[in-house]
This record gives C-alpha cells, structure tokens and sequence, in this order.
C-alpha cells in the first residue's frame, strides 16, 4: 500500500486541477489587458520609430520583437499564467500580419555557416574514416590469430 490513498490522490488532483484552472481563466482577461497596456504599446511605439522600409529588416527589428518576447513571458511569470499560450499564439499572428506581412525572404535565405564553424563538421568525418580505412587495411595485412 503506497504513502498515499486513493482518495488523498483524488483531493490532490482535483486541488491541482482547481488551481490551474484559476490561474488559466484569471489569465484571459488581465493578462491580456496587460499584454495590450505595456508590451504591445511599447513594440508599436518602437517599430514606429523604425523606417517602414526596415521592417523586413531582422537586424533591426530583433531588438523591439526580443523585447515584446520577454515582456510577455514576464507578465505571465508575474500573474502566474502559462507562457507561451493561445493568446500569445493570437497576439504574435496579429502583429506578425499587421507588421510584417509583405517581407519576403530576401536577406532572409539560409546561408551556409563560416569556414571556421563548416570546417570541422567536415574534417572530422573525413579524418575518421581515413583512420577506419587505415585500421581494417592494418588489421588484413596482420591476420595471424584471426580466424
């Protein structure tokens, strides 16, 4: 029999439960409202002091966009909601097509990484199979005791 009965498990589910459900519905109405008062006013006022014609820009739209992130994660640490949730899925989608709907994914394509970071990826592939093949061709040539 374990350290806890079945119906102390049931009281602690159903307290857990209670509680996440408080936290999720109180979440809806203030966190939004608070969302909208100090982190969506803030990156509208700092993406309107960004050129328009840099708003595709991620270099210089990453600072206000890193701002907005943390501000929501803030607030939701702060009023005790889940973070990422659907109104930050909401909210993201909204600014994403009020902000940046007509950027296309020029400046934006991948690119390959520096030499400097690629050319280990590539060596040492390559190295190890160099020493494999030098190792089965060391170990044919000295097949004494192999049966």
């Amino acid at each position: 029999m374990g350290l806890y009965t079945s119906q102390t498990k049931l009281i602690l589910v159903l307290f857990v439960s209670a509680h996440s459900f408080s936290s999720v519905s109180g979440c809806n109405g203030a966190y939004e409202r608070a969302i909208s008062d100090y982190c969506v006013t803030k990156f509208s006022q700092d993406m309107d002091t960004l050129e328009r014609s840099l708003w595709c820009s991620w270099p210089d739209t990453l600072p206000p966009y890193r701002e907005l992130t943390n501000c929501t994660l803030f607030l939701a640490l702060k009023m005790d909601c889940f973070w990422p949730n659907r109104l930050i899925d909401e909210l993201f989608t909204r600014l994403h097509q009020a902000y940046f709907y007509n950027c296309t994914l020029n400046g934006r394509l991948l690119h390959d990484p520096p030499m400097h970071i690629l050319g280990p990826f590539i060596a040492l592939p390559v190295l190890v199979t160099l020493l494999m093949a030098a190792l089965v061709v060391c170990r044919s040539k000295h097949s004494e005791g192999i049966i």
